[in-house]
């Protein structure tokens, strides 16, 4: 039964592959809808920050911007502040460039990525990680679906590669405020299980079915982490 329940779901999983490859085929063109998104940050079910998504459209070039903003208060002190801004560009529907600067209490990260035509490759210049890196990375802000189908993700705070296993775990339906959103759950993994447990990527994502919307994200790291869709424009 176990072994049924296993193949099932491996199944489940490359049909909904294939469906987001085919949907996929205008790359970011369907969320042109969407010019705004905003997310409430908990950490052990409480508010402490947000993230904004601004998305701004020049003839041809989508400009994603984004601000997170939170901090780790205990008795009225703050125990940890995070500020980071980025600028992510796709030109005719593909990736251009990613750029970003992040304040984690007193230290500074960065990570430029650019593309090289001619080798076929991403160029970057980060906190963690300078050198190229494959095409089809994807940078890892997670508003944009096809990071799904990536065998690895740059990290948008340093730069560092994260091989990744991307595991479908069904359909579900999620509440958020007054609304119930229909979604599609994927459990993202490090591949390398060699890796610090604090280096890990193990985080859920939950995308909307019809829209592919990034609705909800969950992790654990020194204490239970959620991001969850608060406004939508």
């Amino acid at each position: 039964i176990h072994d049924y329940k296993y193949m099932k779901r491996i199944i489940l999983s490359i049909l909904i592959l294939i469906t987001l490859t085919f949907s996929a085929s205008s790359h970011v063109g369907h969320y042109k809808k969407f010019n705004y998104l905003e997310y409430d940050l908990f950490r052990n079910d409480k508010l402490i920050g947000n993230h904004k998504y601004f998305f701004e459209r020049n003839n041809n070039i989508l400009t994603v911007k984004s601000i997170v903003n939170f901090k780790i208060t205990k008795l009225g002190v703050d125990l940890y502040k995070y500020f980071a801004e980025s600028d992510e560009i796709y030109k005719n529907n593909s990736f251009f460039s990613f750029n970003s600067k992040t304040k984690q209490n007193k230290k500074d990260k960065y990570v430029n990525i650019s593309t090289d035509k001619e080798k076929n490759k991403l160029v970057i210049d980060g906190s963690s990680y300078k050198g190229l890196a494959d095409i089809d990375n994807i940078v890892g802000t997670w508003w944009n679906h096809e990071i799904i189908k990536s065998k690895a993700q740059i990290s948008a705070i340093s730069g560092r590669i994260i091989e990744q296993d991307v595991i479908f775990l069904g359909k579900e339906k999620i509440q958020l405020g007054n609304k119930t959103y229909n979604t599609l759950h994927f459990k993202f993994k490090s591949s390398d299980k060699g890796l610090p447990e604090n280096k890990r990527l193990d985080t859920d994502i939950w995308y909307e079915e019809n829209t592919y919307l990034w609705v909800k994200a969950q992790f654990i790291k020194q204490g239970n982490w959620e991001y969850r869709i608060k406004v939508i424009n």
